[in-house]
């Protein structure tokens, strides 16, 4: 597995003061061995059904596979109707491995259908995605685990409606629905209406769910290979099975990010160094906040744990955000995700002798200077004392994407331990679910809607 963990830059070694030295690292060792001992007790049980994601799926992956094959040479247009983890996966994947203008490629150079995710229920954006696509050349992956999620389950009531309205008894063919094996009305539906269908893991979690058939069909019908992606995680996986912070990386970047919370230090800043992982750091961001963000640990006990996490772009965000990590509050840990070898390379040509303070650029690439920026902007965050971590991919391929996010999902599950909470839950999100059903009247939540009345109105005198 060619992923390395640097975090020098958490240390007292490299920080001083502010850093984390050795002697606390040993203190949290009987902590961090707890939690990894409750994290492998807890494999393919509960909610962990994920940790089994690379090892069981062979006869899935085949059907995927030919599934894809077929998708591939009947459609133009492959669009993912989800939200949350089920739509965030699926565009950190296709970002970080297809091309970055995939959709405007020839298809003889995309060899797939143009691909699209739809996340949210803004009227607008869903009209515009009707003027660019024809739908009767299109397949929709209709991605809830419970059926019931309203934004896919409206979003999947106006597809099948204009589908039956075009095609007639054929709309079937267009739906594909991946979702619970036996809950949710999803699965009736399609079993009423003979979608063809993909199980979701009753043990997967949503924003543990990439590696599973929410990400892996999405991934294969654009090329990927899934397969690869799914070594990386393996790989990834028996890295982990260390007990020792030394050895485990996943483990060592938990207890580092325990240790930082407990010093106060809130938000989790993650900037990868490439175009390509942008979006893996909007994964994470769910993936991080909706797992640790609680407000009681196992116990009951008021805790409101959790880590605010701010995504950031390098070099892009060295122009918008930097100068809050470098002279703003002491309350960060900074992720970094570091690019071995690029894809692809540019030689910056000659020119602009004229002026020193451009010409110095000649003869190097573009590589060079993402690279040197990172280097740079790591350096003087350092020298300030603000807390900082690499994470270094060799190559930006399936091999290594699978690998980090199995990386990402072991420690958060570390963490989630060390906190001693439900790292699987969300009963915040439910409140606010629960709130909108009572605003749309919905049967059965009449007393929050009655909740919801008694509650102060605005006051008129704080509206300008």
């Amino acid at each position: 597995m060619s992923i390395t963990v640097n975090y020098n830059n958490m240390m007292t070694y490299a920080l001083g003061e502010r850093g984390i030295s050795d002697a606390q690292l040993k203190e949290h060792e009987i902590l961090a061995q707890s939690a990894h001992f409750q994290v492998e007790a807890g494999r393919g049980r509960g909610m962990q059904g994920w940790m089994d994601s690379p090892y069981d799926q062979a006869e899935v992956v085949k059907t995927i596979k030919a599934t894809a094959s077929r998708i591939k040479k009947k459609f133009d247009n492959f669009v993912v109707l989800g939200i949350g983890g089920s739509a965030l996966g699926p565009i950190a994947v296709f970002t970080a491995l297809k091309h970055y203008y995939y959709n405007e490629l020839p298809k003889k150079l995309r060899k797939g259908p143009r691909f699209y995710v739809v996340d949210n229920v803004d009227p607008d954006r869903l009209n515009a995605l009707f003027d660019v696509i024809n739908v009767e050349k299109t397949v929709f992956n209709v991605i809830t685990k419970s059926g019931a999620t309203s934004e896919t389950m409206s979003q999947y009531l106006i597809i099948i409606d204009m589908l039956k309205q075009k095609l007639g008894d054929k709309a079937r063919e267009h739906i594909i629905a991946t979702t619970s094996e036996n809950k949710g009305n999803l699965i009736k539906l399609a079993q009423q209406e003979g979608f063809e269908t993909f199980t979701i893991p009753g043990r997967v979690g949503g924003r543990f769910s990439e590696l599973s058939p929410v990400g892996l069909l999405p991934a294969a019908v654009v090329g990927i290979d899934i397969s690869r992606m799914l070594k990386g995680a393996r790989d990834m996986d028996r890295k982990c099975r260390s007990r020792y912070i030394s050895k485990n990386p996943a483990l060592a970047l938990a207890t580092l990010q325990y240790i930082s919370m407990k010093q106060g230090k809130n938000i989790s800043v993650m900037m990868p160094y490439a175009d390509s992982l942008k979006y893996i750091a909007d994964w994470y961001a769910q993936l991080w906040a909706e797992s640790l963000g609680k407000e009681v640990d196992k116990h009951g006990n008021i805790v409101n744990a959790g880590q605010t996490p701010v995504k950031a772009l390098g070099v892009t965000d060295q122009h918008s955000q930097v100068q809050l990590y470098n002279e703003g509050p002491y309350d960060k840990v900074i992720t970094f995700i570091e690019v071995g070898s690029f894809r692809s390379d540019i030689v910056i040509p000659e020119g602009c002798e004229d002026f020193p303070d451009v010409h110095f650029l000649c003869g190097h690439t573009l590589s060079e200077l993402m690279t040197n920026e990172l280097h740079a902007t790591r350096y003087n965050l350092t020298r300030r004392g603000r807390a900082n971590y690499t994470i270094c991919l060799d190559a930006i391929d399936a091999y290594h994407i699978g690998g980090l996010l199995y990386l990402l999902q072991m420690q958060t599950a570390y963490t989630g331990a060390m906190l001693n909470i439900d790292t699987y839950n969300q009963p915040g999100v439910e409140g606010g679910k629960d709130a909108a059903y009572a605003l749309f009247g919905r049967q059965g939540y009449e007393d929050k809607a009655e909740e919801m009345r008694s509650f102060k109105a605005d006051s008129e005198k704080y509206i300008i």
